[in-house]
């Protein structure tokens, strides 16, 4: 749901601005609002699932959600849409970071690898499959039937949320870091509209710029603040662990070039190539299937090979089929562009799942919460910063050729970039061990990092 939603408006804005009587640009509000409120409270529901219990926050989480959904169903103005969308992001910032973190303190590290490939597909999923389903029900239906579906999954979610996830909780939880909280909230919310905004191009570039120099400025306070703090709300410590830190940092980049394909895609399939919403959709869905085939074969890929190797070389490839896009002109076959899309999506997913799963290897069971609050923010920052990136490329490709009207040429050094940001996220992994990771791809030994005792780290 929270995935799919974070995508599915943007092609129904048209229809629902001209149901409201507003502008479709000031209807970008119902995507910044929802994105600042997964900012402010992602960095918090780590203290709330130890505070509260991974199952009822879970489960609460949902139920704000849904009902942040049906007011966006039942709204009637822009103001109405913009607090019910508020709403939502306070569900879905409890989401995604708690879901993960009650596989994390269930799942046996043997099986994490199977567990975190599972839990990559709606990452995957969501963006692609997003601007088709938003395309179909816009077409064939309204819009507020986009926010309306949520209501059958919440129920189903509620009931197998209460029958198969253990209420998770820490005994000794400290008191809320709530100096911490406002840093972090604000920070990570000025910096996610900041360069959510470059990407637009609706606000002067000297709010922009005052918006990220702001939000940099509260996370270097937060730092001072994390030095002093007796319970800081996010523990950095965790970047002393290599593993952590690696993934974090590689898979940061990795994300920012795959954050803005399924903008590109849709862009050059619909703009330059004048494909309709629902059929450009359903080429780009090949990425998507391509994901899920992937799952048959994870555990035994990463067995042979290991995660180091797969995170450099599988990475490269990866890289080649987002460069491979840049080729596409209006005369490739569809199946062609499918074909390639099918097998970056493969590969995509092998990236994804091993940057997840190693990320965890070496983190102690009681920072598993602070790891996975401090890998949600690091997602929300990159993607959005790779959006604003892939938006840059554009104008500059556009101002290149001196272009009025979007062309395939002018996307071309967009897709360039973010295949340079996924080689780059390749680099990254070469100083990982070669052993790192053994326990979780089932192989002999297991590394111990020198830098950082984990143990005491926990303590």
């Amino acid at each position: 749901m929270e995935l799919l939603d974070s995508t599915v408006i943007t092609t129904a804005l048209p229809a629902m601005a001209r149901s409201l009587h507003e502008d479709p640009i000031k209807l970008n509000l119902a995507i910044t609002s929802y994105l600042l409120s997964l900012a402010v409270f992602i960095p918090v529901s780590a203290w709330v699932a130890d505070r509260f219990g991974a199952r009822i926050v879970f489960r609460t989480a949902i139920v704000i959600f849904t009902i942040g959904s049906v007011f966006c169903g039942i709204s009637h103005s822009l103001p109405e849409l913009v607090a019910a969308r508020i709403l939502q992001g306070c569900g879905g910032a409890m989401m995604v970071p708690v879901g993960r973190l009650v596989i994390l303190k269930t799942v046996p590290k043997r099986h994490l690898v199977t567990a975190m490939s599972y839990l990559s597909i709606p990452a995957l999923i969501g963006p692609v499959v997003g601007p088709p389903v938003g395309g179909f029900i816009v077409t064939y239906s309204t819009w507020r039937w986009i926010f309306f579906i949520n209501v059958p999954i919440c129920l189903i979610g509620i009931v197998m949320v209460t029958l198969f996830i253990k209420d998770i909780r820490e005994d000794n939880v400290p008191p809320l870091d709530l100096l911490g909280f406002v840093l972090t909230g604000v920070g990570l919310a000025a910096l996610v509209f900041g360069f959510e905004s470059v990407g637009r191009g609706e606000l002067p570039p000297v709010v922009v710029f005052a918006l990220m120099a702001g939000g940099a400025s509260c996370m270097g306070l937060y730092v001072l603040h994390y030095n002093r703090a007796r319970h800081p709300i996010i523990n950095l410590g965790l970047l002393r662990i290599m593993t952590f830190r690696i993934s974090t940092v590689g898979g940061g980049l990795f994300r920012m070039g795959i954050g803005a394909m399924p903008f590109l895609l849709a862009l050059l399939l619909q703009l330059a190539f004048g494909i309709n919403p629902f059929k450009s959709g359903l080429i780009i869905f090949a990425s998507a299937l391509g994901a899920l085939t992937m799952k048959l074969a994870i555990n035994p890929i990463i067995r042979l090979f290991g995660f180091r190797s797969l995170l450099i070389f599988n990475g490269v490839i990866s890289a080649f089929f987002m460069l491979c896009c840049a080729l596409f002109r209006p005369t490739t076959p569809h199946l062609l562009i499918a074909l390639v899309l099918f097998s970056g999506g493969f590969f995509r997913s092998l990236q994804f799942t091993c940057i997840n799963a190693l990320g965890y290897a070496d983190v102690p069971s009681p920072l598993m919460s602070n790891a996975s609050s401090l890998a949600s923010m690091g997602q929300q920052l990159s993607i959005s910063l790779g959006v604003a990136i892939a938006a840059l490329a554009l104008r500059v490709g556009m101002t290149l050729h001196h272009s009025r009207v979007l062309t395939a040429r002018d996307i071309v050094p967009a897709f360039l970039l973010t295949g340079g940001l996924g080689l780059l996220g390749s680099i990254v992994f070469l100083p990982l061990p070669h052993n790192a990771g053994a326990e979780l791809a089932g192989r002999r030994g297991r590394h111990r990092f020198a830098e950082e005792d984990t143990t005491a780290l926990a303590d």
